[in-house]
């Protein structure tokens, strides 16, 4: 399979598609051709693993990496990912558990699946791969961790100063030489804007030979399909239901996995985006121009994005936004509605969900009655709660219990740089941090 550009510029193979992370006109790699699958294919995948098997194989067919493709899966579904049924009245509803990896949130599938790829195809002690990543909150915490001290990796981190919470900046800057956090005196979107300005200066990339893990990588979003594929198939043959999604979305590479996950002919109904008050999105499929905006600070920080780049995949697989309404839903969701929504989910249910979760759980506390007892929804509960322990423990009134691995995480020593948003500044950082 070829992968091409959303902007027009030559396919590639898979492996070049995950070493460059972007394409060379800036686009965003997409498959030329998004497989189709019949569902008795899957009769024998029962695990998540074998889904992984099945429905990523066409994908990797001439990649030297196709050999490895088991390993590669099963380094990445080592941990958990149930469905918990909230209710069954009136109306199924479930939680998609996707915090049960090494740093608590749904990035560490993504970040490991592109780890192991990339150590693969370019763990060279003599010429090590940088990784660039930028992040507003959970996706730099986990592509360190997936990266750290692998051999013939570099790691950058970008995240906004002061717009992470606390447990999320531990994540962040806690590992060891080969991992670089920078802490960027501005927004995520600068971030962002950084890393791809980054990946276009030749001479900064011909020094530091640089790849993105962030979701404009495809590396990221095919293992990210995967778990949507999973449990869709499971409540499928459970209760012969397709199951709906709704899923807190930021950058929009989560949402555009599961929409990409239905695309390939998996078991799923309606999908509706949660967004906080970064309404972008929202706004565009209700009749707005696309017209990027400055980000807003919000408590369901990881989702404070005021470009999202997988808009650039959705538009070029979905049409304009009429077409791409007609596929997908989004509802915004404010500050004081997510207290309110963390409050009465554990009222209700008895645990403490994340501000990003929160946003899901009020969505479909909010859908048309006909929706909500008609239909069967899986919610994406992005992150644990114990990150956000600043919001949540004062609007619960208890302690939320940590995790043992990211209690390990911190207990590490942290170290970071903060700079400029400007492009100068992080190629001095590149330049002092990764000398040999």
């Amino acid at each position: 399979m070829r992968y091409r550009s959303t902007r027009g510029a030559p396919a590639v193979g898979l492996d070049e598609a995950l070493i460059q992370g972007i394409a060379p006109d800036g686009g965003l790699f997409l498959p030329e051709q998004i497989p189709n699958f019949a569902l008795e294919q899957f009769d024998d995948a029962v695990s998540i693993t074998d889904v992984a098997g099945v429905m990523l194989a066409p994908f990797f067919e001439h990649s030297t990496l196709r050999d490895d493709l088991r390993a590669i899966i099963d380094e990445t579904f080592y941990f958990d990912i149930p469905v918990v049924k909230l209710t069954s009245e009136p109306g199924w509803c479930g939680l998609l558990e996707l915090f049960h990896g090494p740093t608590a949130a749904f990035k560490d599938v993504g970040a490991g699946f592109l780890a192991a790829c990339l150590t693969r195809l370019e763990g060279n002690p003599e010429s090590p791969l940088t990784i660039l990543v930028a992040t507003s909150g959970d996706t730099g915490g986990a592509v360190a961790a997936a990266f750290n001290e692998r051999s013939g990796m570099r790691v950058a981190v970008l995240y906004p100063d002061g717009r992470v919470s606390e447990r999320q900046a531990h994540q962040l800057t806690c590992w060891g030489d080969n991992v670089l956090s920078l802490a960027v005196s501005g927004s995520f979107d600068d971030c962002q804007a950084l890393v791809k300005a980054a990946m276009a200066d030749r001479s900064l990339a011909a020094r530091h030979r640089f790849s993105s893990a962030n979701s404009i990588n495809i590396g990221r979003l095919l293992p990210q399909a995967i778990y949507y594929a999973h449990s869709s198939l499971v409540h499928w043959r459970e209760r012969q239901q397709q199951p709906s999604y709704i899923v807190p979305t930021g950058n929009l590479g989560n949402a555009f996995a599961c929409y990409l996950a239905r695309e390939m002919g998996m078991p799923i109904g309606e999908i509706v985006l949660a967004t906080n008050e970064n309404r972008l999105i929202v706004d565009f499929l209700d009749g707005a121009d696309w017209a990027p905006r400055a980000s807003i600070q919000t408590l369901a920080s990881a989702m404070d994005v005021g470009n999202p780049s997988n808009m650039e995949r959705l538009r070029a697989t979905g049409g304009d936004a009429a077409a791409i309404g007609r596929k997908v839903r989004a509802a915004s969701v404010s500050d004081r509605q997510i207290e309110e929504e963390i409050g009465r989910n554990f009222t209700e249910f008895g645990f403490a969900t994340c501000p990003h979760t929160a946003t899901a759980t009020y969505v479909w506390r909010h859908l048309d009655r006909e929706d909500r007892e008609n239909r069967d929804w899986i919610l994406a509960a992005t992150a644990h709660a114990a990150k956000f322990e600043q919001i949540v423990e004062p609007i619960i009134g208890q302690a939320v219990p940590v995790p043992d691995e990211l209690a390990a995480i911190l207990a590490r020593q942290r170290r970071f740089t903060v700079i400029a948003p400007e492009l100068d500044a992080l190629a001095n950082a590149l330049d002092r941090g990764f000398v040999d």
